[in-house]
């Protein structure tokens, strides 16, 4: 079975085997377009899915989409304006209006990059009632506490293990560096909001006053409803470890009297060119600047693929473009050798693949393998059209897409004498890998030599 990292146990656990299994999302807030850095917390709840599937278990997913409750100042003083209120202002809009059009955008990106859709997928703005019911609770239970301006605040003290996932232990947490004096509708400086006054369009009803939920609220209802109690694996990038997670584990906690989530599994930063990306830094790269550069959205998939999930990762336009051009060459190669007579998959390659797959998502390593794959003269090529395909279950780069186009896009001869050269080039021959540079230009194909290897057009 898979064996992947929980941010909780600090260490590499192995996912128990079951024939379903639960696994909880934290979606997107849907207030502007999701960049490429987003992107990549998506791809890690896709890729255990697609490995726990491919060992016949059941998944059951969950990702929300926050539409409301998602503040300016969420991390600090529980104060400020929700964000897609201000966006909506903003840009002229509706929250309601807003809202749907990057949600329906994120949903682009995600098809994309063959990010498998969740079963559910609730927003917040439709889910109140679960949420109210869940405020109560902790009311109830002595967990939570109303103020006059009918704020509703979660007792963090009543829940004695708070900081297990990020280390952030209650006896050392101060209050934030931008507050000049601790909020007096607070018990204690680190409780946090599970419900805010609030009137107009993003406001409801509640025994409390009118008002909307809070976001560390809003994931653990969600959960709780569209799961159930018990919740195998709960992903998202590694900024939501504190303090979104560790807010959402005590509320589901404290309301469920038990740990609601087996394993927590984290995402590491992606950086463009050196840094965070940032819109004052200029350096804010969408799916849609991808395309629009003329590569394969599926690029980003396998330039993320190239680092571990919770490796911190630079990304840069040079990675894209070689990404990009690896991605060409497979498919190519695919459609090549779907052309030779029929050959049991290479069982070597593809167990050592998968077992990579299941080593804490060990992608980097998986495809070193299928390079090796790729040039191994001993493989038939009719076994290395099977393993491909095979794998790409997990890649999901789409490398059967050119499977009847080849012959057309290649003369007659070409995709032998280009055979021959990766041969020549594995065995420095370079004299010959010239030769056959030439020969391949006179039937009309180029060919350019990268980190890859050779691609040509």
């Amino acid at each position: 079975m898979l064996r992947i990292y929980d941010t909780r146990a600090r260490q590499v656990e192995e996912i128990e085997r079951s024939r379903a299994l639960r696994m909880y999302t934290c979606g997107p807030t849907v207030y502007r377009s999701a960049h490429v850095g987003n992107l990549r917390s998506y791809l890690l709840s896709d890729l255990i899915r697609r490995v726990l599937e491919r060992q016949r278990v059941r998944m059951v997913v969950c990702q929300n989409i926050t539409d409301v409750g998602h503040v300016t100042d969420d991390s600090a003083a529980d104060t400020g304006e929700d964000k897609v209120r201000m966006q909506a202002r903003a840009e002229g809009r509706s929250p309601a209006e807003l809202a749907r059009a990057y949600e329906e955008e994120f949903r682009r990106d995600t098809l994309a990059l063959n990010l498998r859709p969740p079963e559910h997928t609730p927003r917040a703005s439709e889910t109140i009632e679960p949420m109210v019911e869940l405020v109560a609770k902790l009311i109830e239970r002595g967990h939570a506490y109303t103020v006059p301006d009918g704020s509703v605040f979660f007792d963090v003290r009543t829940f004695p293990t708070y900081g297990e996932i990020s280390g952030n232990r209650l006896e050392d947490l101060q209050p934030a560096h931008r507050i000049e004096a601790v909020d007096p509708r607070k018990r204690f400086h680190a409780d946090w909001a599970l419900w805010k006054p609030a009137e107009g369009d993003l406001s409801w009803e509640a025994p409390w006053g009118a008002g909307f939920p809070g976001w560390h609220l809003e994931c653990s209802a969600m959960s709780l409803r569209f799961l159930g109690e018990r919740v195998d694996l709960h992903t998202g990038g590694i900024d939501l470890r504190f303090p979104h997670h560790e807010d959402e584990r005590a509320q589901s906690g404290a309301a469920t009297g038990h740990e609601v989530v087996k394993h927590w599994v984290h995402g590491e930063h992606l950086l463009f060119d050196g840094r965070k990306m940032a819109k004052s830094s200029g350096n804010v790269v969408l799916l849609s600047d991808v395309t629009e550069a003329g590569l394969d959205p599926l690029a980003v998939r396998l330039a993320f693929l190239e680092h571990r999930y919770r490796q911190q990762m630079n990304l840069t336009w040079d990675t894209l473009r070689a990404a990009d051009r690896t991605l060409r060459r497979w498919r190519t190669r695919v459609a090549e050798w779907s052309e030779s007579p029929s050959s049991p998959m290479a069982a070597h390659y593809v167990q050592r693949v998968e077992a990579a797959f299941d080593d804490d998502l060990d992608t980097p390593s998986a495809l070193r393998l299928m390079r090796e794959l790729e040039r191994d003269p001993e493989v038939a090529p009719g076994a290395k059209f099977e393993s491909f395909l095979h794998l790409d279950q997990v890649l999901a780069l789409d490398l059967s897409t050119q499977i009847g186009r080849a012959p057309a896009a290649l003369p007659g001869g070409a995709a032998e004498l280009l055979e021959q050269r990766s041969r020549a080039r594995e065995a420095r021959d370079w004299a010959a890998a010239d030769r056959l540079r030439d020969e391949l230009a006179e039937l009309g194909v180029r060919v350019s030599d990268t980190p890859d290897g050779q691609s040509w057009g």
